[in-house]
C-alpha cells in the first residue's frame, strides 16, 4: 500500500474521530447538570423569629415621696429584696420634730378632757343632792299649803316655805345646766383631740415617706442616685427623682419584635424555645402571652401612629413571650435574647425543599416542553405575562430515552426551616430539582438534565443572588 493511501486513511479516521467527539462533546454539553432530591413525608414544624430582650411582667421605678437629702441607701442594683425590706432613708428632722409636737398637743388634750370629764362627774352629783333637796322643799311646800289653807299656820310661814320650794328649783336647774355645759366641754375637748390624732396620723404618714420601702419581692435593677444628694417630689408638670428600679422576677417575659410578614402567624400561647447570649447553649421554654396590635418602626422603635414622617418604613410588632423559669435561673432585665415561636406543626406531612420552588407560566412551559427546550415564538411570548405565573418545580420525567424536566404548579402549606408542605400537585418519590440557583434561574421543561454529584461550593454570585 502507498504511502499516500496510508496517509488517506490517517486522515479520514482523524476527521471521523473529530466528528465522533464533537458529536459526544456537543450532546453532553446539551444534558444540564441538577441537584435533586425527592418528595417525601415527614413531621413539618413551621416556626417564627424575633429578637428582644428579657423583661419581668412587672417592674416600678420606686420615686421620692419626699423632699429633702438622701441620708441612706440600703441596697445596690443585683440586690434582691422582700416586700417591706428598708430601701432608702431622706432626711426627717423637720416631720419628727412635727410629731413629738403633735404628741404633746395629744397628751395635753387628753388632760383636758380628763378635767372635764371630773367636773362632769361633780355636777352631776350636785344635781343628785339638788333633786333630793327639791324633793324635800316640795313635801315642806305642800304641807305648809295644806296648813295655811286650814288657817293653822301664819301666811308668813307659807311664803318662806314658798320661797325654799323656788330657791330649790332654780339651784337644781342651775346644776343641770352646769352638767350639760360640762359635758358639752368633755365633746369639745374630745374634738380637739380627735383632730390631734387625725394631724397625727398625717404627721407620720409625713415622716413614713421619708423612708422608701419594697413593694413586692423583686430584684433591684438600677439605682440613678447616691447618698447626699437631694431628691425632689413629682408635681403636675415635673417628674420626681427616681431611687431606684425594682423587678419582680417571679414571672420573666421576653419581648420581641416580629416582623410584619410572619406576625400573621403567632397567636396566643403558642409554645416558643428562648435563647439568651448570656447563656449560649441553653434554650427557655415558654408560651406567647401577648401579641401587639401596633406595629412599629424598625428604624424608631416607634408606634406607627406616632409617625407623621407618611414614608414606608419596616415594620415590626411586639411580642411578649412569659418563660417557664423562676428566679433561681438567675435571668436579669435587659439580656438580649432569640425567639423561635413554634406557629404550626403537622404530623407526616408530604414536603420538599423550599429552594426547589420557582414561578413559571405553566401554558410556556407546556411549549417548552414539547420543543424539548427550543424557544418557540408563542411560548417565549406566553413565558411574558407575569399575571400568569404560577408556583411550582421542575419534576423529573424519562422522555425517549433521556431524562428531562417538566414544570409541575404545586400548591404549599406551612413553611419550615429547610422544607415546605405541598398540598397538591406531587406525589410522594417524586424527583425534583432544588439547584443550583443559578440553574433553576433559566431552567426550562424539556431541557435534558443530568444529577450534579459535584460538591457545593458558595461564589460571590450565587450567595449574592440567593440573598
Amino acid at each position: 500500500m502507498s504511502g499516500k493511501k496510508i496517509a488517506l486513511i490517517v486522515v479520514v479516521l482523524l476527521v471521523l474521530g473529530g466528528l465522533l467527539a464533537g458529536t459526544i462533546i456537543y450532546n453532553r454539553s446539551a444534558v444540564q447538570a441538577v441537584t435533586t432530591a425527592k418528595a417525601t413525608h415527614q413531621d413539618l414544624v413551621a416556626t417564627v423569629s424575633g429578637t428582644g430582650q428579657i423583661k419581668p411582667k412587672t417592674y416600678v421605678n420606686v420615686g421620692a415621696t419626699s423632699f429633702g437629702r438622701i441620708t441612706h441607701l440600703y441596697v445596690k442594683e443585683g440586690d434582691h429584696v422582700k416586700k417591706g425590706d428598708v430601701l432608702a432613708t431622706v432626711e426627717n428632722v423637720q416631720p419628727e420634730a412635727t410629731v413629738s409636737a403633735q404628741k404633746a398637743a395629744i397628751a395635753a388634750s387628753q388632760t383636758d378632757i380628763a378635767s372635764y370629764q371630773a367636773a362632769e362627774k361633780t355636777a352631776e352629783a350636785n344635781v343628785v343632792q339638788g333633786k333630793a333637796d327639791l324633793e324635800q322643799k316640795t313635801l315642806d311646800y305642800n304641807r305648809a299649803q295644806q296648813l295655811f289653807n286650814d288657817r293653822l299656820i301664819a301666811k308668813q310661814d307659807f311664803d318662806a316655805k314658798k320661797a325654799a320650794y323656788d330657791m330649790s328649783v332654780a339651784t337644781l336647774a342651775q346644776r343641770q345646766a352646769s352638767v350639760a355645759q360640762a359635758r358639752a366641754q368633755t365633746d369639745s375637748a374630745r374634738g380637739h383631740m380627735n383632730q390631734a390624732v387625725a394631724t397625727q396620723r398625717a404627721n407620720y404618714d409625713t415622716l413614713d415617706k421619708t423612708i422608701s420601702r419594697a413593694p413586692f419581692d423583686g430584684l433591684v435593677t438600677n439605682v440613678p442616685v447616691r447618698e447626699g444628694e437631694t431628691v425632689v417630689v413629682g408635681i403636675q408638670n415635673a417628674e420626681g427623682s427616681t431611687l431606684m428600679t425594682l423587678a419582680d422576677m417571679s414571672v420573666i417575659t421576653a419581648e420581641v419584635k416580629v416582623d410584619e410578614s410572619d406576625i400573621v402567624n403567632v397567636a396566643l400561647d403558642q409554645s416558643v424555645d428562648v435563647t439568651i447570649d448570656a447563656f449560649p447553649g441553653k434554650s427557655f421554654h415558654g408560651r406567647v402571652t401577648e401579641v401587639g396590635d401596633q406595629a412599629l418602626l424598625r428604624t424608631t422603635g416607634v408606634a406607627t401612629s406616632q409617625s407623621t414622617t407618611g414614608t414606608e418604613e419596616a415594620k415590626d410588632f411586639k411580642v411578649v413571650v412569659t418563660l417557664d423559669v423562676n428566679t433561681s435561673d438567675n435571668l436579669r432585665p435587659g439580656l438580649s435574647c432569640t425567639a423561635k415561636i413554634t406557629t404550626s406543626r403537622k404530623p407526616n406531612v408530604l414536603t420538599i425543599p423550599i429552594q426547589a420552588l420557582v414561578e413559571r407560566d405553566p401554558a410556556a412551559e407546556v411549549a417548552y416542553f414539547k420543543d424539548h427546550g427550543k424557544i418557540s415564538s408563542s411560548a417565549s411570548s406566553t413565558d411574558n405575562k407575569k399575571s400568569e405565573a404560577q408556583q411550582g418545580v421542575f419534576v423529573l420525567v424519562k422522555d425517549s430515552g433521556r431524562t428531562r424536566v417538566k414544570f409541575v404548579a404545586v400548591n404549599t402549606g406551612i413553611v419550615g426551616a429547610t422544607d415546605t408542605e405541598v398540598l397538591s400537585g406531587l406525589k410522594d418519590g417524586d424527583e425534583i430539582v432544588t439547584g443550583r440557583y443559578q440553574v433553576l434561574r433559566v431552567l426550562r421543561s424539556g431541557t435534558a438534565v443530568k444529577r450534579d454529584t459535584a460538591p457545593t461550593t458558595v461564589t460571590p454570585d450565587s450567595s449574592s443572588s440567593s440573598d
